[in-house]
């Protein structure tokens, strides 16, 4: 499925990288040589889903479909949004007002 390798060139895919068909990917269907390939060009046509949803809604490992969707990104089949950095994290206050107004109902 992935030649052997365990990682893609792009290592920035982590587990809540969302995936979404783009429409390249939409318009040429069965342009992709594997059929895993194929099955999550299928799902994630819908709306973007996780790297971690996509692998078990495949029944994949992560790693394989972190190198699968690599594949695809190279072909600009998919589009992907990458997590925040910590850096975008909320504050703690807003965190604290969040919670107060969560026991008020």
């Amino acid at each position: 499925m992935t030649g052997g390798r365990t990682r893609h060139s792009r290592s920035d895919f982590a587990l809540i990288t969302l995936v979404a068909t783009t429409r390249s990917g939409s318009l040429h269907p069965g342009h992709v040589e594997q059929p895993e390939s194929e099955a999550i060009l299928d799902i994630c046509r819908q709306r973007p889903l996780a790297v971690a949803e996509i692998a078990a809604l495949l029944d994949l490992p992560p790693s394989v479909v972190k190198v699968l969707c690599g594949d695809l990104l190279d072909k600009s089949m998919i589009s992907i949004k990458a997590p925040g950095a910590e850096t975008e994290a909320p504050s703690v206050a807003l965190l604290e007002r969040v919670i107060r107004g969560i026991r008020q109902l």
